[in-house]
């Protein structure tokens, strides 16, 4: 069982807070044990756009294995650009106790993760954790971020940094993906796919790194049969799956999958499946394993065929 603490800020936008919530409950929904707790210094935080929410005053115990979510907020009385998404001025202000931040950095001495989204990174930044390291922000924050503290690398934009165990994130709807970046990160990126299809958002990558994995790269759509299909292909893509069969298996036709795939993902579902297939060779050759070796193991009958795809992409 895997904690998530949110921790909350008056004036917290909403998104910012129910975007990683949500995600990390579907991944309990889908039998990655997580429990989300809402932490804060007082009883009531009233967000941003008016909802009071309650939240607990009493951390849970937490171990290496846990998270710390910190979500943006409005500051008070703040106008201009900046003003609704958290910092005004200077850029100094952070409606948190010493005592809040210090749990901040005992969490990370202790091997936990800490993350931010938008305005959140302020609380990293005052924490001291954003010191030497690569961070982001939403875009109207980020010379603010940078003014305030200089020894930090701001990274403009990008949907999030993650830079070791100290992950932000540029704001809003960008948590979704930071959120959806770390279930790949631990459970992988099929699981992250299932989550974000669930959720009915694109599964995106954060724009600055390459994407990790074909079981991602092609799953920014919304095409359900497409999506059924990616799921099958991504389970047994070790195994022989002719179109009829992986048609039958979605319940559309051959020729209706093989539209809507190339639409959808860019590629043939054969293509995919070859993707895979090379990625998971390539893997076990770093590893030492010879190349004949790894194209039996992914699925080839003959090397001759990861020897020309590894060819044509200049491996």
């Amino acid at each position: 069982m895997r904690r998530v603490v949110l921790l909350l800020v008056p004036q917290v936008h909403l998104l910012d807070l129910a975007g990683p919530a949500q995600v990390f409950s579907e991944a309990d929904d889908c039998g990655h044990p997580y429990t989300v707790h809402f932490v804060a210094d007082q009883a009531e935080v009233v967000s941003a756009q008016g909802l009071p929410v309650r939240a607990e005053t009493t951390w849970p115990h937490l171990d290496a294995a846990d998270l710390i979510v910190v979500p943006g907020w409005r500051s008070s009385g703040a106008s201009g650009p900046g003003g609704s998404w958290g910092v005004s001025g200077a850029g100094e202000e952070v409606a948190l106790r010493p005592s809040t931040l210090q749990r901040l950095v005992d969490h990370h001495a202790r091997g936990g993760m800490v993350a931010s989204v938008c305005a959140g990174a302020f609380a990293l930044g005052r924490a001291g954790l954003l010191d030497g390291r690569r961070c982001t922000t939403h875009h109207e924050l980020q010379a603010a971020l940078a003014r305030c503290f200089p020894r930090a690398q701001v990274i403009p934009d990008v949907l999030f940094v993650a830079d070791g165990r100290v992950i932000t994130s540029a704001g809003i709807a960008s948590g979704i993906d930071l959120a959806l970046h770390l279930l790949a990160r631990w459970h992988g990126p099929v699981v992250a796919a299932a989550v974000a299809r669930a959720l009915v958002v694109y599964t995106r990558r954060n724009g600055q790194e390459p994407q990790a994995s074909a079981m991602l790269r092609h799953r920014d759509h919304l095409s359900d049969a497409v999506h059924r299909a990616q799921d099958i292909l991504d389970a047994q893509y070790t195994q022989a799956l002719p179109l009829p069969e992986l048609a039958a298996r979605v319940g559309v036709s051959e020729r209706t999958l093989t539209r809507r795939f190339t639409a959808a993902a860019g590629l043939t579902p054969l293509r995919y499946q070859q993707e895979l297939r090379l990625e998971q060779a390539e893997h076990l050759i770093g590893h030492g394993l010879g190349q004949d070796a790894a194209a039996r193991a992914v699925g080839f009958t003959d090397a001759r065929m990861l020897r020309r795809l590894r060819r044509s992409r200049g491996g």
